[in-house]
């Protein structure tokens, strides 16, 4: 019995052994970089600061846009619903991983038979004397046991478990790819509602200071020194400041309502007052680095190998399924009809046996299933490298804003100090006498739209740094590992 079960246990474990030993998928190789091997000179100078080293702590000064990005990572809902995905990929791949090794069940078992005498023939107690008319008889049982465990020669079940990775991994690779995304439109959207904050403060000083225009403005009406016309004028510019001060108090309200869905719910007591858009920014400028550091800092790109990855792993599958499934079942244990002599020398049963199948028509449904994870794989192909390019574009873009949107910035500064001056000096000559008050009015006009340009552009230039930001990796502050 004991030299039974040494070999039973050496043929399970050479089985074990010989799963898995072949791979008919195609080996892993990432694509070619789809764009330009470096990012354009003139818009990428070096940089100081490694975006993929900072977390969103250490690039955004204001403190404000720092508690709402930590709410909105602690509370958003999508994020939430993305971690929870990755989470059901993990535990889809442990499920699939684990069926490369067999399932051992343990089982144990008492009955109690009663078996007629009358029903066989050859032993009818009718023509014995004093013979039972029935017997009764005990069965006891113990033992292990694997049932229908697949022997992956070919290395099917290696594969779909490898696909199965893959896709775990693209999971996690989504679920921080998210993670970026919504930091830069909480960030965006910080921007917007302080951009609109001051669009308002401006637009509610312009109209003060245009009430006091139109009260001046009837004081000469009423003592004969103008027409009417400069006052209906003085009266069109009032409207003009205060329908802007209604027009920005409305988009405040839906950019706050934004942002309580970006946060999770309502935006924090507790979070401390925020900076101006001037305060905003600050000298330091981003390293781009080269295109193919992006495959390794971009967890979308990331998503897109992995996805490419699993696709490939399906291909060796479907080609594995062409060769015969060859599976293993197994029982040892004890057997007894008593319960005192279940652990006796003569109680150990054992049996081991192989099972083979081979399709021999099917109708062209390995051949269709081997196709389509072909065309799963060009697909893929084609999604990294559409991900790589909008990556690449992602930066190139953020860096020519950084250059650009930073020319418009200074420039409608010295524009804002110009027109300043040509309101005065219109101010000057309409109450000398010397002007009408349409010149009042276009100087007047001319300064709130270049204030109004003003804090857009600041507002675009700090939303593209944030952009370039993320665009380069940034928002983790470590070296991120996606095994």
């Amino acid at each position: 019995m004991i030299f039974s079960a040494k070999r039973l246990l050496a043929a399970a474990l050479a089985s074990i052994l010989l799963a898995g030993c072949a791979s008919m998928a195609p080996e892993h190789s990432r694509p070619e970089l789809a764009t330009e091997p470096v990012f354009d000179p003139e818009y990428a100078p070096d940089g100081s600061v490694v975006a993929s080293q900072l977390s969103y702590r250490d690039w955004f000064g204001d403190p404000r846009l720092r508690g709402l990005i930590a709410s909105a990572l602690e509370n958003n809902r999508d994020l939430l619903a993305a971690t929870a995905r990755v989470e059901q990929a993990r535990a889809r791949y442990r499920i699939q991983d684990s069926r490369r090794l067999p399932t051992v069940v343990a089982n144990a078992g008492a009955s109690r038979t009663r078996q007629p005498l009358g029903v066989n023939p050859s032993l009818d107690s009718g023509d014995v004397e004093g013979a039972p008319a029935a017997v009764t008889f005990d069965r006891f049982d113990l033992g292990v046991g694997v049932s229908s465990f697949e022997l992956d020669f070919w290395g099917r079940i290696a594969s779909l478990s490898e696909a199965a990775r893959a896709e775990y991994l693209a999971t996690v690779a989504a679920q921080r790819a998210f993670y970026l995304s919504l930091i830069a439109d909480t960030a965006t959207t910080y921007f917007e509602i302080v951009e609109t904050e001051e669009q308002i403060a401006l637009a509610e000083a312009t109209a003060e200071s245009r009430r006091e225009g139109l009260r001046i403005a009837r004081l000469r009406l009423d003592n004969g020194v103008t027409s009417a016309l400069p006052y209906r004028q003085a009266e069109t510019l009032l409207t003009q400041a205060e329908q802007q001060v209604s027009s920005e108090r409305l988009a405040l309200a839906q950019l706050r309502n934004q942002l309580a869905v970006l946060v999770g719910g309502s935006v924090p007591a507790d979070i401390p007052k925020g900076q101006s858009l001037a305060a905003q920014g600050d000298e330091r400028r981003l390293d781009t680095g080269l295109p193919s550091t992006l495959l390794l800092v971009r967890p979308d790109i990331v998503a897109a190998e992995e996805q490419l990855r699993a696709a490939r792993a399906n291909i060796g599958a479907a080609r594995a399924a062409f060769f015969p499934t060859i599976s293993l079942t197994g029982n040892a244990g004890l057997a007894s009809s008593s319960l005192d002599g279940l652990f006796s020398g003569d109680s150990f049963a054992w049996s081991f046996g192989p099972a083979i199948s081979l399709p021999i028509f099917d109708w062209g449904t390995r051949e269709a299933d081997l196709d389509l994870a072909r065309a799963l794989e060009v697909e893929q192909v084609a999604n990294y490298d559409r991900t790589v390019q909008t990556a690449f574009r992602e930066v190139s873009d953020a860096l020519a804003g950084r250059r650009y949107l930073a020319e418009q910035v200074e420039t409608l500064r010295r524009a804002v100090t110009a027109q300043e001056r040509i309101a005065r000096i219109a101010q000057l000559r309409y109450r000398e006498g010397v002007a009408d008050y349409l010149e009042v009015l276009d100087a007047e006009r001319n300064l709130f739209s270049a204030r109004q340009q003003l804090l857009t552009t600041e507002r675009a230039w700090l939303q593209n740094r944030a952009t370039l930001f993320v665009a380069l990796g940034g928002g983790f502050g470590e070296v991120v590992s996606y095994e």
